[in-house]
């Protein structure tokens, strides 16, 4: 007599590159993923915080990951992408930019496919991580979205749109121009990044 297997349940992770490690996060959280663009830069923000991009009309932060795990600022490149994810906050909507040196692929694993993290020897903070998965011959860092963006840093993040406009009215107060304050805060950046030939 055949025994049935009862199918085996995966979730999707979305996998990218960072400073040449392999991470990858639950692909539930994942927006959309956009080309690397222009960024703002946004006054009294935490370093890790590039700036903010236009979405759509939106404003949304940009978290620079590389910063955010203690190492030196990532080049831009024609493979830099910012993956957008869609967080909550006191039961409001976050949508918030990471910058990732390239977007790898989107892969299902079951339970028993995530080990436990590693105590040692990772650039990441045990804490930030849901486990480790094998890929190839290689090893992706799942992370917990939750804890690499605590419920405080997510107040500083919902924070970001207020500071910008309030730099943006400080710029009607020199121009006269109140209404176009804003979008003149957006389309003119105090910094350009361009991507750099690899």
């Amino acid at each position: 007599m055949e025994t049935t297997r009862e199918p085996v349940e995966q979730q999707q992770y979305l996998t990218f590159l960072l400073a040449g490690e392999e991470y990858a996060l639950t692909i539930a959280r994942v927006k959309e993923i956009i080309e690397y663009d222009t960024i703002t830069i946004v006054p009294k923000t935490p370093n890790w915080i590039r700036g903010v991009i236009n979405l759509r009309g939106a404003v949304v932060p940009v978290v620079d990951l590389a910063v955010k795990f203690g190492m030196e600022e990532r080049p831009v490149t024609k493979t830099t992408c910012i993956v957008i994810l869609e967080g909550c906050f006191e039961d409001q909507s976050t949508t918030v930019g990471v910058i990732t040196d390239s977007v790898s692929q989107v892969i299902g694993l079951s339970r028993d496919e995530v080990q436990e993290p590693p105590s040692f020897g990772t650039r990441v903070r045990v804490d930030y991580l849901l486990g480790v998965a094998e890929l190839g011959k290689k090893f992706a860092l799942i992370l917990d979205v939750e804890k690499v963006l605590s419920t405080d840093e997510l107040l500083s993040l919902s924070e970001v749109p207020e500071l910008l406009t309030s730099a943006a009215a400080q710029t009607a107060g020199e121009t006269g121009d109140p209404g176009d304050a804003l979008p003149a805060a957006l389309e003119q950046p105090q910094e350009v990044q361009q991507p750099t030939e690899l």
